[in-house]
């Protein structure tokens, strides 16, 4: 099942995407007899997910009269750095052996198919954008054996991370900061339930840049794969639903103003930006 939330008539909503459009919760409720909560992140903690499965006679709304927006703000963001061979080889880094694991503020937050400010110049010139597969949690948990991580996966989405690497370059000890300037991350708009997938192993991870590809590799080919990383975090925190890990990416794609980018894979989904130019206004 493909969930996400959308605006439609200038009210935001959440539904399922189908072949036929996207079905409101609001009609399912108003059909079925459901009280489905119509909110995203709402249905990921309250595990309503199984009334949402049957839309038969339900009114879908076109998709071209819906504006896909982003899923949910995470209660958790975490990243994880030169998770491919090809990634570490690309900025000339060594790759950890444990997870190189690392949060991001929700204020980076922007919504798919939206914008990409770069910041000034004088705060850094040299950004790349990496799509890569996010893997949402959907049961709070903690110390979770490896044979029973995919019990609390809630499902898996698209991400799009991006990096002030002039910044990282600096000091190994700014990556917070490089990876944390507004409008530096996003993920969807489409969530899809881990029934959709059948081996996460098997998902090849695509960035796109303009109208080519910047870098593809299957997800199997990662140093830490999603199960292991599910394992390994949960040895440190809490985890809750609606936290999304976001795995890695093969090599990131450098941008500048104009330009588009985006991440795709097959059997999830795909998320595109369009990359400006910020100017230095300030805010009090």
């Amino acid at each position: 099942m493909k969930l996400l939330r959308f605006e439609f008539e200038g009210r935001a909503h959440a539904g399922v995407f189908t072949d036929g459009g996207v079905v409101p919760v609001a009609e399912i409720n108003a059909t079925k007899g459901t009280r489905i909560p119509d909110d995203l992140l709402a249905i990921i903690q309250g595990g309503s997910v199984e009334e949402l499965k049957d839309t038969t006679g339900v009114l879908a709304l076109p998709t071209e009269k819906v504006k896909a927006l982003l899923p949910y703000v995470p209660p958790k963001i975490w990243c994880i750095g030169l998770n491919y061979k090809t990634h570490a080889e690309d900025i000339n880094a060594v790759q950890p052996e444990e997870p190189g694991s690392f949060m991001k503020p929700t204020s980076c937050l922007f919504e798919p198919g939206g914008n990409i400010v770069l910041p000034p110049h004088d705060v850094s010139n040299d950004v790349d954008a990496e799509g890569e597969l996010g893997v949402i949690i959907g049961k709070t948990c903690r110390f979770v054996p490896l044979e029973h991580v995919e019990e609390v996966i809630f499902g898996y989405t698209v991400t799009l991370d991006l990096t002030a690497l002039d910044v990282l370059r600096k000091n190994p000890r700014y990556l917070t900061r490089a990876k944390a300037i507004d409008t530096f991350f996003s993920f969807g708009p489409v969530v899809v339930t881990k029934d959709e997938v059948a081996d996460p192993d098997f998902l090849e991870v695509i960035t796109e840049h303009n109208d080519g590809i910047c870098s593809r590799d299957y997800v199997r080919n990662m140093n830490h794969r999603p199960f292991e990383l599910v394992r390994f975090h949960s040895n440190f925190m809490t985890l809750h639903p609606g936290d999304l890990i976001s795995t890695g990416c093969p090599k990131g794609a450098r941008i500048k103003p104009g330009d588009r980018v985006g991440g795709r894979i097959v059997g999830v989904g795909q998320i595109e930006a369009k990359v400006t130019q910020g100017e230095r206004t300030p805010l009090y």
